[in-house]
């Protein structure tokens, strides 16, 4: 079968790009068009269509006419191709399976199972392969969850930059939860896990050779802890999203969208850490848009947020939680920041790569 650029759902768009370039995995603008104008129309379901974190699918879909329970499954995919493998507070095999699981966690599952396959580079060195390997078992017994399946290939020297990693995790859903990208509603509360920006500026401080007084470390983390507590203060909560590639930016954006709601925050209550901030001052860089790695935005029911906020910090991976603005009815799908100023400006998503390669 072919298909010509031409054919594609609102090709306009890609036609700019005649070639892949790496803002198309940004996690911003250029990524969401290649996805709603490229992949989205080609392999079109109503699982796909959900378009989360992780996709959420009821037994009676898999059943096949036996009685299916109340569990649902959370299932996700993932790829790892981080530089340098090895950083401050982490390495790519703790950050693939935190990855995944928290990519689980978002849908409100209990992780329970993971795949991974390593495509090694020739001439990666043993001794770090090992390393990465230790990680990634050692990050299984802290998330609680088991690697059941594994696949290994290598690549000649230069087509590979080392190591990457893929990974498929499987978890499960209670019944009482319903937890998706759409059902932010007029009124929820906006709340942050915590500090803003830690993995982005981690991996450029090493790039970039910045040295502070305090050496900026990944906020890598499994979340499916800090979830299982918040879900336990109330199950009512309507989103929630790790806020990775694009940032807490790109993840209010999404979720705007998905919701077809307003949203507005105060960046005075977005907390960040002093030498992050400096470094995204000598970077140019806003740490809105800055990727986290074990950092979580949740939309939850202004009569539930104290009680959420409370169990969030009450957990060591929630104790800097912050609630940071409202959903609001005004401007769909728009995010719109007050300032410290006392002005406003619009939050949109970036429109290409801030930070390469840094998950």
């Amino acid at each position: 079968m072919s298909l010509q650029l031409s054919s594609w759902t609102c090709p306009l768009p890609l036609r700019n790009y005649p070639t892949v370039v790496m803002g198309h995995g940004s996690g911003g603008k250029m990524m969401s068009d290649l996805i709603q104008h490229l992949f989205a129309p080609l392999l079109k379901n109503d699982l796909l269509d959900q378009l989360g974190d992780s996709t959420v699918i009821g037994l009676s879909q898999i059943a096949n006419g036996n009685s299916p329970s109340n569990l649902r499954l959370a299932f996700t995919t993932d790829s790892f191709v981080i530089s340098p493998l090895i950083f401050p507070g982490g390495d790519i095999g703790e950050l693939a399976v935190n990855g995944t699981v928290n990519d689980l966690a978002m849908s409100g599952a209990k992780p329970l199972f993971l795949s991974a396959g390593f495509i090694l580079e020739e001439g990666l060195p043993m001794e770090t392969l090992g390393r990465i390997a230790a990680s990634v078992a050692a990050a299984c017994r802290a998330a609680n969850v088991q690697l059941v399946a594994g696949d290994t290939k290598v690549v000649n020297k230069g087509h590979g930059d080392g190591l990457y990693i893929n990974t498929s995790g499987i978890g499960v859903i209670s019944a009482d939860i319903n937890i998706a990208p759409n059902r932010a509603q007029v009124g929820d509360a906006i709340i942050v896990s915590g500090t803003m920006g830690d993995h982005g500026m981690a991996i450029m401080s090493v790039r970039e050779g910045l040295e502070f007084e305090t050496q900026i470390k990944s906020d890598t983390a499994p979340l499916n802890g800090l979830v299982e507590a918040m879900l336990a203060a109330s199950p009512e909560i309507h989103c929630l999203r790790d806020a990775t590639r694009g940032g807490l930016a790109a993840v209010l954006n999404e979720l705007a969208s998905a919701s077809n709601v307003g949203i507005e925050f105060d960046e005075r209550k977005i907390p960040v850490r002093q030498e992050v901030h400096a470094a995204c001052e000598m970077l140019g860089l806003d740490p809105f848009y800055v990727a986290n790695e074990g950092k979580l935005v949740a939309m939850v029911p202004a009569a539930e947020s104290e009680s959420v906020l409370a169990a969030m910090r009450a957990h060591p991976l929630g104790k800097e939680a912050a609630r940071i603005g409202s959903v609001v009815e005004d401007h769909h799908g728009l995010v719109v920041a007050r300032t410290a100023i006392g002005g406003s400006r619009v939050v949109d998503l970036p429109a290409g790569e801030l930070l390469p390669r840094i998950c």
